[in-house]
């Protein structure tokens, strides 16, 4: 296989690993909201989440996170130049965050099957959005192989994640008074 095999790989398990760090915090706000459920409506919900998180973090998850970075792994191995460059230590740094993230949600997890909710559906909702950041991050610095331009690009991101989480409360806050 050549570089470019492995480079396609690479991208197609990135993209799978974020599909699962994008979708399994939504699966943690669904399960917490479906605490205050009534039964059996609840335990029929708890067991449906509890099974769409295991299947998710068996199948796809895990297996993508292990083979995109084995195959970055053998990119860097063929291209070991790379390693001298600021923007690739830079993005190997985020990665370690990355999987440090993915290991966080590994405790969500375990902690929600055992029905210990630390967090509100709300906190949750945030928690989602750092996947986002980091693959705006990643991507611009991979794309502009630079250690500043990614900068702007997040900072404009974390504000507009700002705006848009202020007028999610606001509309909140503007139901629960129309409500009371």
């Amino acid at each position: 296989m050549t570089y470019l095999h492995f480079k396609a790989l690479h991208i197609i398990f990135v993209v799978s690993w974020f599909a699962g760090l994008f979708y399994m915090p939504r699966l943690f706000v669904y399960h917490t909201e479906a605490k205050d459920k009534p039964n059996p409506e609840r335990e029929i919900l708890f067991a449906q989440f509890t099974k769409m998180e295991k299947l998710l973090w068996n199948a796809i998850m895990t297996p993508a996170s292990w083979l995109a970075l084995l195959c970055g792994t053998v990119m860097i191995y063929l291209n070991p130049a790379w390693l001298d460059q600021g923007w690739m230590q830079l993005k190997l740094l985020f990665v370690v965050g990355l999987i440090a993230y993915h290991s966080f949600m590994r405790i969500i997890l375990l902690e929600i099957r055992r029905e210990k909710f630390r967090f509100s559906s709300f906190q949750l909702r945030l928690f989602n959005e750092i996947a986002t950041i980091f693959l705006f991050s990643i991507v611009f610095l991979v794309v502009l192989k630079n250690t500043v331009d990614w900068i702007w690009g997040v900072l404009g991101l974390i504000a507009f994640a700002i705006l848009i989480m202020t007028a999610v409360r606001i509309v909140r806050r503007i139901r629960e008074k129309k409500s009371a």
